[in-house]
């Protein structure tokens, strides 16, 4: 089964919605440039008000390690998902530091890329066309990757289901693909799952 990540909410009316929706994921954004950014203090209020059973993912950018170890031990956040130009050696220290799942996230653009992703100690790779583009990556570079991923960019209710047929990912991703005018979208959102699970 295509595990679901609803990523960027940022009120508590996106938590009902994801509630009620039951994604396995739900992705707070901790990068200050974003439009979906939520300070530590209001992600924790979110994440109290989530239901058990959807892990909250934080998603950081060159975070300091010791920052994104504190939300991890604060249980702020389950899981880290790192964008930036974290490495080998970030990963090693945000494991010892805190316990938590790490998904590593890549901007695929050539072979070398999925060869990055393949190489990863992270427990998740994530493989995207950019930071929050919304635009899809040239899917022809996946093939076989050989390890559970990700799937992010350009994906909406219309596109994820081909998405699913085609490369049956470990979980696909979305933020701007369940939004209106940069909101998050009830309608959407239960569009976008049932798509998944359709697909599936």
């Amino acid at each position: 089964m295509t595990k679901i990540k609803l990523c960027g909410l940022t009120r508590i009316c996106d938590i009902d919605a994801a509630n009620a929706l039951r994604p396995e994921y739900a992705g707070f954004v901790f990068w200050k440039r974003s439009k979906r950014y939520v300070t530590p203090q209001h992600a924790a209020a979110l994440k109290k008000h989530l239901a058990p059973g959807i892990a909250a993912v934080g998603v950081f950018i060159d975070e300091p390690v010791e920052d994104v170890a504190r939300l991890l031990s604060d249980g702020v956040i389950d899981i880290a998902q790192l964008h930036g130009n974290e490495d080998e050696a970030y990963i090693e220290k945000l494991r010892a530091l805190a316990k938590g799942g790490i998904i590593k996230a890549f901007r695929v653009k050539s072979d070398a890329d999925i060869d990055a992703a393949k190489a990863s100690t992270a427990d998740y790779v994530l493989l995207d066309s950019g930071a929050g583009t919304g635009q899809a990556f040239d899917w022809r570079l996946i093939r076989d990757i050989g390890r559970p991923y990700f799937l992010a960019g350009g994906l909406d209710a219309q596109t994820v289901g081909g998405a699913i047929e085609r490369f049956h990912p470990f979980a696909v991703d979305v933020s701007s693909g369940i939004e209106t005018d940069g909101l998050k979208d009830e309608n959407k959102m239960a569009a976008f799952v049932a798509a998944v699970r359709k697909g599936e």
